[in-house]
């Protein structure tokens, strides 16, 4: 089978004709969607930073407060499984300005918010956002950019959420201090504002595809290599959740470091996360399958090291800064597998995506917190790092990166 024909098939799969690929990247709207990055995971961290002001102002517990955060990740699990159905007519230009937007009417509607419900309320147009953009990400970049520069471009695209979680708390906490709780929503919607006016300048027409339907992810998940795929997804992300629940108790009960140790330790593994992001890219334009294996597996090594290894506070600082770096790769890795994976329902996969990470948030926490109840910090790590190591092992045996052309030869897609 030439590439000519299994591009050919991919075209007639998708309805978009010989146009499928750009000739030239765009990278002013690759940009455009990094900042939408950026907005998205400030809005969405920003209670962390706040919860108490934000409780005191309404007049509720911190807890409930804290379910502003749950109300927007439950929302963005079943947005990313939803949107790409029920937006598959809509020109892929208007349903981005149109998250963007929904982003900028959150933000402000929580800052005028007078009451729990109604905060509540507007964070679920948040996630409304948030999972429909997550959905369309990979989709997106394969018809910005050439084929060779999609790694690069979603590396790119998804260093906005390095940026975001190193940015979004202290900034949160700052403003709130400063102005109120109030103040740091409307900072985030004029990020917001800012963001649209640019997106709205640089982001092509980008018509909708001639799908015939859109599968459901429990069809994507019979097709050859897909939900082997999926469960080294979930397991990498279970991992890496149950252990960034807990850094900072682990951080604080390892060595005895102050408040501004702690501070710049989080600082050293949100930067190395922004590089870790961006170095993907080159790494994955090398060797994906590499990619996606080592990178869990030096997070596994890194969980294991700080609890195992008699460290100080340099080595901690260096183990901190190795799964910083190690999981930026993660999440652009398996977004990249993801949609040429599946390229005649690319948006469809990226939703199956988003539902399996925010699944893996909830699990990751979750298991996390039964764990650290018999165990404490150490058999949190040490549960959590076998996890990520037991994700390599299923990825390095298992998980190909050639899934689509297996699928469709297998009669999932085009006959040939």
């Amino acid at each position: 089978m030439s590439d000519r024909v299994y591009e050919a098939a991919q075209d007639a799969q998708s309805g978009a004709g010989p146009d499928v690929e750009p000739s030239s990247a765009a990278w002013m709207a690759v940009f455009s969607l990094t900042m939408g990055v950026f907005g998205l995971l400030t809005a969405e961290y920003l209670p962390a930073s706040l919860l108490t002001p934000m409780a005191a102002g309404l007049g509720v517990s911190e807890a409930l407060t804290g379910q502003a955060v749950t109300v927007t990740a439950v929302t963005a699990l079943f947005s990313g499984l939803l949107v790409p159905r029920l937006t598959r007519r809509l020109d892929r230009r208007i349903v981005l300005l149109g998250f963007t937007a929904l982003m900028i009417a959150s933000n402000l509607l929580v800052a005028l918010s007078s009451s729990l419900a109604v905060l509540l309320t507007m964070r679920v147009l948040l996630g409304v956002a948030i999972g429909g953009f997550w959905s369309m990400a990979a989709a997106v970049a394969m018809r910005l950019v050439p084929a060779k520069s999609v790694p690069r471009a979603l590396s790119i695209i998804f260093s906005g959420i390095a940026v975001g979680a190193v940015v979004a708390v202290p900034l949160g906490s700052y403003l709130g201090g400063l102005y109120g709780w109030r103040s740091a929503f409307i900072a985030a919607a004029a990020v917001g504002l800012v963001t649209l006016a640019f997106q709205w300048f640089t982001l092509p027409r980008m018509a909708p595809r001639n799908v015939a339907r859109t599968a459901s992810v429990l069809e994507l998940l019979r097709r050859p290599g897909i939900g082997i795929g999926m469960l080294g997804c979930v397991l990498a992300h279970t991992g890496q959740y149950a252990l960034f629940t807990y850094i900072r108790p682990a951080l604080e009960s390892l060595v005895h470091v102050d408040a501004d140790g702690l501070a710049l330790m989080l600082l050293g593994f949100g930067i190395a996360n922004f590089v870790g992001t961006l170095m993907a890219g080159w790494l994955m334009e090398r060797s994906l399958h590499a990619t996606l294996v080592v990178m869990p597996a030096l997070v596994g090594v890194a969980a294991l090291g700080m609890v195992a290894l008699p460290v100080q506070i340099t080595g901690l600082m260096v183990l901190v800064v190795l799964w910083g770096a190690a999981f930026g790769g993660v999440p652009v890795a398996w977004s990249n597998w993801v949609a040429p994976a599946v390229p005649d329902q690319a948006e469809s996969a990226g939703g199956m995506v988003v539902a399996a990470v925010q699944s893996s948030i909830a699990a990751g926490a979750a298991v996390g917190g039964v764990v650290f109840g018999f165990g404490g910090v150490t058999g949190v790590f040490i549960t959590a790092g076998v996890v990520m190591l037991l994700a390599a092992l299923v990825i390095a045996l298992r998980v190909k990166v050639d899934a689509a052309r297996r699928g469709v030869e297998a009669g999932h897609g085009v006959h040939f």
